[in-house]
């Protein structure tokens, strides 16, 4: 298996509800096609950096897992029929950035945990 990082942007039309359910859908086709979800961070509602089909903002999520290289063509495909994906990328880590991924993740983890003793 290969460790993969997806970003797609949703168009800003759609509801809280929408975007949810449209996230979920990309993550039924990934768990459906054997890859194991390592992280998902959804980045909210942020501006573009140039228009893309009129809109100047979208709505950001970010997935890291682990799959076999022909999960991404089933993937991709999805995200090319699908009206509510305005632009996606996907590509494989290497080494490197796997280590990275890994080092991100556990500072997030430890910065919310000290975010939360704070307020206590």
């Amino acid at each position: 298996m290969n460790h993969y990082e997806t970003v797609f942007i949703l168009t800003p039309v759609l509801s809280a509800e929408q975007m949810k359910e449209a996230v979920e859908k990309f993550e039924k086709i990934l768990t459906d096609n054997g890859a194991a979800i390592v992280n998902k961070e959804e980045w909210g509602l942020r501006k573009l950096a140039y228009p893309i089909e009129k809109k100047s903002t979208g709505f950001y999520t970010f997935i890291e897992f682990d799959a076999e290289p022909t999960v991404i063509k089933t993937l991709e495909v999805n995200f090319r029929r699908d009206e509510r994906v305005i632009r996606f990328l996907t590509f494989k880590q290497d080494k490197f950035a796997h280590e990275y991924a890994i080092k991100r993740r556990g500072a997030k983890a430890n910065t919310t945990t000290n975010e939360e003793v704070k307020e206590n």
